[in-house]
């Protein structure tokens, strides 16, 4: 789990199920040609949840999806103020993405920051046909002019709150909480095993 205190559950496991089968449906709606669809995840749980949506959409059309995933840590635009030792993991893109309909998918759409630097660290592999942006939660206040075209849903959020989302890959569970945002001290404490947790 995140840090901060659970104040508000907003998708139970049967929940955010059942919205990740929905928008796996509207992405493969409108696939004119399977064979060119990448699904990508932003690590962290934005892989997991791009490998469920990809799963339920090779049940819908009977053959494979390609799945990849991108850690923007380089790519950040605050990457000289996240501490001297960052976090930076591993990005996995199926070979050359040129022409190809890539569809990112991430846990949390905040300000945009993080969209913009996964666009930026996609163009390296290719110019894609065309390029769509999947999330669970969509938080709004942006601060770059990047919309999410399938959103599974929409919630305005407290000032001092942030969004949590869990998945059973690494948290055991799978859900969407409204949580305390942690504070000042909390937050410049990194532990070594875990990347620090953002919603933007």
């Amino acid at each position: 789990m995140v840090q901060g205190e659970t104040n508000q559950q907003l998708m139970t496991d049967q929940e955010a199920g059942r919205a990740l089968e929905r928008l796996a449906h509207e992405i493969q709606g409108s696939t004119l040609n399977g064979d060119d669809l990448v699904v990508v995840g932003i690590r962290r749980r934005g892989v997991e949840l791009a490998e469920r949506i990809a799963a339920t959409i090779e049940d819908i059309q009977g053959g494979p999806v390609a799945t990849g995933s991108l850690d923007i840590g380089l790519y950040r635009d605050d990457f000289g103020q996240i501490g001297p030792r960052p976090v930076i993991g591993t990005t996995d893109v199926p070979g050359d993405i040129t022409g190809k309909r890539v569809v990112i998918v991430d846990d949390v759409l905040f300000t945009g920051r993080t969209i913009r630097a996964a666009l930026n660290e996609l163009s390296d592999f290719g110019r894609p046909r065309k390029i769509e942006l999947c999330v669970l939660v969509d938080r709004g206040e942006r601060e770059l002019p990047i919309q999410a075209d399938y959103v599974g849903m929409e919630i305005a959020v407290p000032d001092g709150f942030q969004i949590s989302v869990a998945v059973p890959e690494l948290d055991g569970e799978l859900h969407v909480a409204l949580v305390r945002a942690p504070s000042q001290d909390e937050e410049s404490y990194r532990p070594p095993d875990r990347e620090l947790v953002t919603d933007d």
